[in-house]
């Protein structure tokens, strides 16, 4: 009896255990499956709220704009070497032959004075064609006492070339070449090149800079965009609105091109304005003023100086008004009228005493050198627009006029003004030494050393620094 009723209760202990061990089985597996399923619950209720936003909420618009500039981005920065293989085809070599005054003593004591033809080396860019001239700008200190210009092109083919128009008062010049004379191997070559917004490029913005540096052939250089809006005071004057760039700006760079990232040409580089002494800091013309004066200059015939008994005269005096002489008085610089010339046939009723002429059919002047040298490639009986500010009171108005040019003959002046040595109207043909070039404003016309004048050692490297610093380019 006593054993059955062991087993009795040994069968009775483990049905308990058992059942117990079940219900607490049950009861885990039924936990787990509710922790899974809140678990699940809650992914699927954050996983649309991050992947499917509605469009129409401010932070998804945000996100999408962000996103597309993101890519916009990366699909527009290329790198130094990108940028340079794709633009360099636009970018040439130019080489300006200029006559240069040589004076001094020889080994004898005796003086000397001779004219010399001196190279000078600059840049350009490829900014278009028409139909039938290939078109480059550069700066006009590149070309100007041009006796002959030449283009070298990426494919090392050199080709003459034509001054089409300058403007003296920006520093650019667009000069020509004929199709004709460019090989069809050198126009498959070569590339025009794509201007670029100036007034959207930001301090910081990488830029690359590609010219004939020193005259060596094409390198580039690289850096940022150092500040905007720059003003430099030259000797002829102070320069404005210019980009300041830490790239690397040489002599020989003058003309070429100041790129972005995405290739376009932004600027026009000016060596003369960078200094030796200092490093990190070269300039360049914004393509914004570029784009106004090619506007301007691509619209001109291009044209080569004619006889001199041929050209046309304004038959006028005049005086310069210097950057000094502007900035003294508030008066603009350019070339200052003081009187009608007797006697000449030229139809210049339109022209006021006290004018300063600024630009003869577009292209800028800043003193009357470059304007007699414009006007050397005109004919008497042709007629010009002459930009002048008239004063107005305390202030000067911009008037464009149109003039008949007069004959050498008749343009004749060599009279003497303001109680001063006998000077030159340089518009006129017998004028002192027949020197276009000379300053009707300088009593000794340029030609003070042929008047009995002693060279020291110190003006003659003075005169050699001068000359040196000019055609760095």
């Amino acid at each position: 009896m006593k054993r059955v009723a062991g087993i009795f209760f040994g069968a009775l202990l483990f049905g308990v255990v058992a059942g117990a061990s079940m219900v607490g089985v049950n009861v885990a597996a039924q936990r787990a499956g509710i922790a899974y399923q809140q678990s699940a619950e809650a992914i699927r209720e954050t996983q649309p709220a991050e992947k499917e936003a509605p469009k129409d909420t401010e932070a998804a618009k945000e996100t999408d704009a962000a996103k597309i500039q993101n890519q916009q981005i990366i699909n527009q920065v290329s790198s130094v070497s990108q940028v340079a293989k794709s633009a360099m085809p636009s970018v040439v070599a130019i080489t300006n032959m200029v006559k240069y005054q040589q004076n001094g003593f020889s080994i004898f004591g005796n003086y000397q004075n001779y004219e010399t033809e001196v190279p000078a080396s600059g840049s350009g860019v490829i900014i278009g064609k028409n139909d039938t001239e290939l078109l480059i700008l550069t700066n006009n200190h590149v070309v100007e006492s041009s006796e002959s210009l030449s283009v070298t092109f990426i494919d090392e083919k050199t080709i003459d070339a034509e001054i089409k128009g300058t403007d003296a008062s920006a520093d650019l010049a667009l000069i020509a070449i004929k199709l004709e004379n460019i090989p069809s191997k050198t126009m498959e070559a070569i590339s025009i090149a794509e201007l670029g917004d100036s007034d959207a490029v930001e301090v910081g913005d990488q830029v690359v800079a590609i010219g004939n540096a020193l005259g060596y052939g094409q390198s580039v250089t690289t850096g940022i965009i150092s500040a905007k809006n720059r003003d430099v005071s030259t000797n002829t004057g102070t320069e404005s609105g210019l980009l300041q760039t830490d790239a690397a700006i040489n002599p020989g760079n003058s003309g070429g091109a100041l790129l972005n990232m995405k290739g376009e040409v932004i600027g026009i580089n000016v060596a003369k304005y960078s200094s030796t002494s200092i490093e990190g800091m070269g300039y360049s013309i914004p393509s914004a003023k570029a784009k106004k004066v090619i506007d301007a200059l691509s619209t001109l015939t291009t044209r080569t100086d004619v006889p001199k008994e041929e050209r046309g005269y304004l038959g006028i005096q005049v005086k310069n008004i210097d950057a000094q002489t502007a900035a003294s008085f508030g008066m603009p610089q350019g070339v200052f009228i003081y009187k009608h010339t007797e006697g000449s046939n030229a139809e210049n009723s339109e022209l006021h005493d006290k004018d300063i002429i600024t630009a003869i059919d577009g292209q800028g002047v800043t003193n009357f050198t470059e304007l007699s040298t414009l006007l050397a490639k005109y004919r008497a009986g042709e007629t010009v627009t002459v930009t002048v500010q008239r004063p107005n009171g305390d202030k000067y108005d911009e008037v464009k006029v149109s003039v008949v040019l007069g004959s050498a003959d008749s343009s004749d002046t060599n009279k003497s003004s303001d109680n001063q040595s006998q000077e030159n109207d340089p518009f006129s043909r017998n004028g002192g030494n027949n020197n276009d070039s000379n300053d009707s404003s300088d009593s000794q016309n340029g030609q003070g050393d042929n008047n009995g004048r002693s060279f020291s050692e110190e003006d003659l490297w003075k005169t050699f620094e001068e000359f040196f610093n000019q055609y760095q380019r």
